[in-house]
């Protein structure tokens, strides 16, 4: 006896056309739908624009001067200084607690000018930077518990303006110089 054998039969074809139609729909939901992070950088607030110039002129005595130059040496008040340093020589410029006639006359009207060389490292920048924000950090941590017994980032919002009343951080950022000119000497 001959067997006979089922004709086979042919798998099933998977229609395709419709498979680009939901790629496509799948990558404009994600597109959609992502959110983008960008980069934020140093978060600084900006003075608001006046066409008029400033009619007040700053006391020399109330700026203190930091500069970096293009080999990425600080020079405070046109001395050569260390990062290390500035927190403290920022903090006592801004307090003045000698009552010194070179420094700031009230933390109120101290200003640190900060200039850089276009050659400057940013990581250098960054530093100085830094350690200009973590004087005044650690100034009104000093106030906050002098005043109210907490540490500064424990305080209500009505608490943490009135410490930035009394001492408000006022960084004054200057165009950098052309690449290569020494700053400050």
């Amino acid at each position: 006896m001959l067997s006979r054998r089922k004709p086979r039969r042919e798998a099933p074809a998977v229609n395709a056309g419709s498979m680009a139609d939901i790629a496509f729909l799948l990558l404009i939901f994600f597109l959609v739908t992502t959110e983008i992070l960008e980069d934020q950088g140093i978060l600084v607030r900006l003075p608001i624009w006046e066409a008029d110039p400033p009619a007040e002129t700053l006391a020399d005595r109330n700026v203190l001067s930091v500069k970096i130059n293009a080999d990425n040496q600080l020079l405070v008040e046109g001395e050569l200084a260390s990062a290390s340093s500035l927190r403290e020589t920022t903090k006592r410029f801004i307090i003045n607690p000698s009552n010194s006639p070179l420094w700031a006359s009230s933390p109120t009207k101290a200003v640190v000018s900060l200039q850089n060389d276009r050659g400057t490292q940013y990581e250098t920048y960054l530093s100085v930077y830094n350690e200009i924000v973590a004087a005044y950090n650690e100034l009104w941590n000093e106030l906050a518990e002098a005043n109210f017994g907490e540490a500064y980032e424990e305080l209500n919002k009505a608490q943490r303006k009135s410490i930035r009343n009394e001492i408000p951080m006022i960084i004054s950022e200057a165009d950098p110089t052309s690449h290569g000119d020494v700053v400050g000497t």
